[in-house]
């Protein structure tokens, strides 16, 4: 019986969500290998979708009362896994490039800083909790990577789309520095915390 119950946990709405997003990564990588402006049509609209369902998961696990700890630890995986697929592809193939490559590497080494401290700080039952500020920098990361996928098949839509990508990026990537010293700002200090307790 306890068997069938932890099996159930896994197939909790919030949970499939959060797997799908981790599906669409190897699929939204295929998208580059696509010739044409499908691709950057394909790649947008499974980028836009697997955001959709971060947002869905997390209130969906809060009203139906499904948070677990499976999903508590593959939910930032999943985003981190999206966002860093989507940045390289796009440094890959040079729509991220020059210095615009140095705010996708502020933004992938603030997310490695972060789930690096979160899991130290894990280990010793001290949670950091996600700001207001890292949540509005998320969703304009998210939206700049969006106008970087449809790329030069939105410049024929909308001419700066490729511009209006790498100012969102940039502008997410000052954001992230902040984020980035206030979450690691804490974290020493609960490590100093501790190290006077012992």
């Amino acid at each position: 019986m306890e068997r069938l119950e932890r099996q159930s946990l896994y197939l909790y709405l919030p949970n499939l969500l959060t797997y799908s997003r981790i599906a669409a990564v190897p699929a939204l990588v295929g998208c580059f290998f696509l010739e044409g402006d499908f691709g950057n049509w394909l790649a947008l609209a499974i980028f836009v979708t697997a955001a959709l369902t971060d947002v869905l998961d997390g209130y969906v696990a809060r009203a139906w009362q499904q948070q677990t700890s499976l999903g508590r630890m593959l939910d930032p995986i999943a985003d981190k896994l999206l966002v860093a697929a989507a940045l390289m592809m796009l440094a890959a193939q040079q729509t991220i490039a020059g210095w615009s490559l140095l705010a996708g590497v502020i933004i992938l080494s603030r997310e490695i800083l972060v789930s690096g401290l979160r899991e130290f700080l894990g280990e010793v039952n001290v949670s950091v909790p996600v700001s207001n500020l890292a949540k509005w920098k998320t969703v304009g990361q998210n939206v700049a990577i969006g106008f970087l996928l449809a790329g030069s098949a939105g410049d024929k839509i909308f001419p700066w789309t490729s511009l209006t990508g790498l100012c969102l990026l940039w502008a997410a990537a000052l954001v992230t520095l902040y984020t980035g010293w206030d979450y690691f700002r804490a974290g020493v200090k609960h490590v100093l915390e501790l190290g006077h307790d012992e």
